[in-house]
């Protein structure tokens, strides 16, 4: 009956125009993480806002958000 609450519930956010599901409560570090991006090598655009890298821990993805993230690419 209904919806039921549990630890199936998902969060649905476009990452770099893409719809994904993600669990809540993930913070742009997380999921950088959970990504196997380092954060020093990206720059993360939230709901066309670019975000201070020293921020992405306490900023949590929620439910709708837009995120782009942009890699950079060492050399030399």
């Amino acid at each position: 009956m209904g919806d039921e609450m549990g630890a199936t519930d998902t969060i649905r956010v476009r990452l770099n125009g893409k719809a994904r599901d993600l669990e809540p409560g993930l913070t742009v570090r997380s999921l950088l993480e959970t990504l196997d991006l380092r954060p020093g090598m990206v720059v993360v655009e939230r709901n066309r806002e670019i975000l201070e890298r020293d921020r992405y821990a306490e900023v949590e993805v929620a439910d709708g958000d837009e995120i782009e993230l942009v890699h950079f690419v060492g050399g030399g």
